[in-house]
């Protein structure tokens, strides 16, 4: 299935927003993927809502055919290193094949086009294979392992280390593996 880049937006998490994303936060498909697996409660989310230090992170819901299904945030945005930190999930899960790939990709254009940033880093716990071969999609590369890093669920797991330059990702941007043939519109 080809999905439109046309179909998906970024913007920025509105207080209107918080209990959708509270909801999505503490379903057990997203949360049990998360470094933090406790459910979150409302009191909690508020105050972490409404702390955001605007210059350090961007939260943004992303919407696919104006319905938001997922959010994407840029955390530990340092201006002097050029660098931040990512974290993402679809919060939806009836939404068409594809879609978290065009996330992913709106996502790199935002980081890179709006917020200029050189580098972005990301953290994925070693049990998390589709969240992995999801930054292999992107383009990210693979810098370490943090071994018996994070204790998830009882069990001390591997952290794997990734990050993804903004060079590479304008090199790859208008790959075949998100443009098809029929022009810069269609990502797989």
């Amino acid at each position: 299935m080809t999905i439109n880049i046309r179909d998906g937006h970024l913007r920025i998490l509105q207080t209107e927003d918080l209990d959708m994303v509270l909801k999505w936060r503490n379903s057990n498909r997203v949360r049990l993927n998360m470094l933090s697996t406790h459910v979150i409660t409302e009191e909690e989310h508020r105050s972490w809502f409404f702390n955001l230090d605007h210059n350090t992170c961007r939260y943004l819901v992303f919407e696919y055919r104006q319905r938001p299904v997922g959010l994407v945030n840029f955390t530990e945005i340092d201006q002097n290193d050029n660098r931040c930190s990512w974290g993402f999930y679809l919060g939806e899960s009836d939404v068409p094949p594809g879609t978290g790939l065009l996330m992913g990709y709106l996502s790199m254009e935002y980081v890179f086009s709006v917020l200029n940033i050189r580098k972005l880093c990301s953290q994925v716990l070693s049990n998390n294979k589709k969240s992995i071969n999801y930054h292999h999609k992107l383009g990210f590369k693979e810098e370490g392992r943090l071994l018996q890093h994070h204790l998830h669920n009882g069990v001390y797991v591997d952290v794997i280390v990734l990050a993804l330059f903004k060079d590479n990702w304008e090199g790859r941007r208008d790959d075949p593996l998100f443009l098809q043939a029929t022009g810069p519109d269609a990502i797989k």
